[in-house]
C-alpha cells in the first residue's frame, strides 16, 4: 500500500476505511445488492461476450500444438472463460427468459460439461504414454469443434428468447 505520507502511515489506513465503510454497512459485505442488470443492452452485451470467448477458445485450439504443453494451459484458460462468460450471460436473462429456455440452457450447461470431458480424456491419454503432438491435435479438434457446436445453439437460444429485443 503505497502511503499519502511516509510522516503519517496512518491517514493510508484512515483513508482505506473511509472508503470501505460503506460497503461495511450492505449485506452480504462488500456485495452489491442486486445482481447484473437485466436490460437489453446488457443482453447484447454479455452474449457479445460469450462469442467473443468462443472465438479465443477457437483460436487458443489453433495455435496450441505449436506452443508444446503450454498449449493445454491455454485452451483450458480460454475454455474457463468461456464458462465464465456464459454464466455471465445467464445471469442477464430475465425470469420468464430463464422459464422461457430452462431446456435450452440446461442443455448448453451439458454441452460444456461434455467440451470439458475432453481435456480428462486428454490427461489419461498422457498418463496412458500416448504421444504428445497427436492427443494435443484430438484435443484441440474437439474443443474447437464442440464449442462450434455449442455456439450455433447458443445462437438459436438467444433469438428464441428474444435475447437483447427489449420489451
Amino acid at each position: 500500500m503505497k502511503f499519502l505520507s511516509r510522516r503519517y502511515p496512518v491517514h493510508g489506513v484512515v483513508l482505506l476505511m473511509v472508503l470501505l465503510a460503506p460497503s461495511m454497512l450492505l449485506p452480504g459485505r462488500g456485495q452489491m445488492p442486486f445482481g447484473a442488470p437485466i436490460t437489453p443492452q446488457a443482453q447484447r452485451s454479455a452474449l457479445g461476450a460469450v462469442r467473443s470467448q468462443v472465438a479465443w477458445v477457437q483460436s487458443a485450439t489453433r495455435v496450441a500444438s505449436n506452443v508444446g504443453p503450454q498449449g493445454f494451459g491455454n485452451v483450458w484458460q480460454a475454455f474457463e472463460g468461456l464458462r465464465q462468460a456464459y454464466g455471465a450471460f445467464k445471469g442477464t436473462l430475465t425470469p420468464n427468459q430463464l422459464a422461457y429456455g430452462a431446456n435450452e440452457l440446461a442443455e448448453l450447461d451439458a454441452g460444456l460439461d461434455i467440451i470439458q470431458e475432453a481435456f480428462a480424456n486428454y490427461q489419461q491419454d498422457l498418463a496412458a504414454g500416448q504421444a504428445f503432438g497427436p492427443t494435443m491435435h484430438n484435443l484441440c479438434r474437439v474443443v474447437r469443434e464442440g464449442s462450434a457446436l455449442w455456439l450455433q445453439e447458443l445462437n438459436k437460444t438467444g433469438a428464441r428468447l428474444h435475447v437483447g429485443w427489449g420489451g
